[in-house]
């Protein structure tokens, strides 16, 4: 069993129709994929739909802008309703946090000597739901700026950077209440990525667990050492929480070690989420 569970389309920030994603997904071995879109479950339908056609067990999943003291933070739902009323109406709020930088972004980086405009970025969002940096990366890229998204990214848009523009994430204890409410299962994203490990050491990820109901942290990732995938695993066995195991995987070509299967989720862990999946479903 090879499970991939966090992957982007077109409706985020991936490069790939959901169609598509299913047909790379069974053409690179995996046996399961969750399609985890950023804010969104709108390509989720085509997902299913595809994934039956090719005998694929396909996940329903998204994933969440959070913020935690400051920093952002990025939250997997698996299961659950994304049109529960309070969820539906958070990712609203998100999704229109992300469209409404774009100007603003496009303004900071005229200003940085980098002109674009709001057409020429939206031309490169497709079916998205919103406007992100990947699609500002895009337009740079095509004006020549920058060579690729990495390097956009790495000089302009990051966080740090001179291009980058804030926007509204949800507090991530917030964030989990939304996904357990609406019967889904939370577990953090690349927990430990750039610099997370700081942001979410050991103890604040085990008060997350007691207090606020996560159910487990993803830690096998293409940005996570050798050492930090281990020492995620000790803890979430400690927990008693899930440790999931995804390539991020956005696009062929996108970035080196993002490919499909990258990382994988074990298939003991795998059965504990469909089982709790199904639980929270059926509860």
């Amino acid at each position: 069993m090879r499970a991939d569970l966090h992957t982007h389309t077109v409706f985020s920030d991936g490069l790939d129709t959901p169609e598509r994603l299913v047909e790379r997904a069974v053409a690179a071995g995996l046996d399961a994929l969750a399609v985890t879109d950023h804010d969104t479950a709108d390509g989720l339908p085509r997902a299913r739909a595809a994934a039956s056609g090719a005998g694929l067990d396909l996940i329903d999943g998204l994933e969440l802008s959070a913020r935690l003291e400051g920093h952002s933070v990025h939250l997997l739902m698996y299961g659950g309703d994304a049109e529960e009323p309070a969820l539906a109406a958070e990712l609203g709020a998100i999704r229109r946090g992300r469209d409404e930088r774009i100007p603003a972004m496009i303004d900071r980086l005229g200003q940085l000597g980098l002109p674009l405009d709001l057409e020429e970025v939206a031309a490169f969002a497709d079916d998205a739901s919103s406007i992100g940096r990947p699609h500002v990366a895009d337009a740079l890229v095509a004006r020549g700026y920058v060579a690729d998204r990495s390097e956009a990214f790495a000089r302009w848009l990051a966080d740090d950077k001179p291009g980058f523009v804030d926007r509204y994430a949800t507090p991530l204890v917030d964030a989990i209440a939304l996904v357990r409410a609406a019967g889904g299962v939370a577990v953090v994203a690349h927990a430990w990525s750039r610099g997370g490990r700081h942001r979410l050491p050991e103890r604040v990820l085990a008060e997350l667990v007691a207090e606020h109901g996560l159910d487990g942290v993803e830690a096998d990732h293409p940005d996570h050492l050798p050492a930090e995938r281990a020492a995620l695993h000790a803890l979430a066995a400690r927990l008693g929480v899930l440790a999931t195991g995804s390539s991020d995987y956005h696009g062929a070509g996108k970035k080196a070690g993002y490919h499909l299967g990258a990382c994988t989720t074990a298939p003991e862990q795998y059965a504990r989420l469909r089982a709790l999946v199904a639980a929270r479903r059926d509860g």
